[in-house]
């Protein structure tokens, strides 16, 4: 008999179906209940919490990203600013040097004797 089968009984599942078991508080009084949804309390405060920092953390990364794209084109424009007054200053220098030559040539050379004109 052990072996037979009773169709008059009916088979009852073991453990609830998925999003059927949601545990409630049955006695407030009762420390496992008590402690239980005081867990569960706690866990979502603790997701609220997360969730809450990670908003703000994205807030934060979306305005120091914003304020890198500033920054690097700034970068751009000032390095393009010291290109520019780097080669002024690279010509006036030459202009400083021919000049000097000039002068050189004209007013302290000793085998003239005297000043040349133009």
């Amino acid at each position: 008999m052990s072996g037979e089968r009773n169709p008059d009984k009916k088979v009852i599942p073991f453990s609830p179906s998925k999003g059927a078991f949601r545990p409630e508080v049955r006695d407030p009084g009762d420390p496992v209940d008590r402690s239980g949804q005081a867990i569960i309390d706690l866990l979502q405060q603790a997701a609220e919490t997360a969730n809450s920092n990670c908003d703000r953390a994205m807030e934060l990364a979306h305005k120091l990203s914003l304020q890198l794209r500033a920054a690097e084109e700034r970068i751009r424009e000032l390095e393009s600013d010291t290109n520019h007054f780097h080669d002024r200053a690279q010509r006036a220098e030459k202009w400083l040097a021919r000049i000097y030559k000039d002068i050189e040539e004209k007013f302290f050379n000793p085998q003239s004797g005297r000043f040349e004109q133009r």
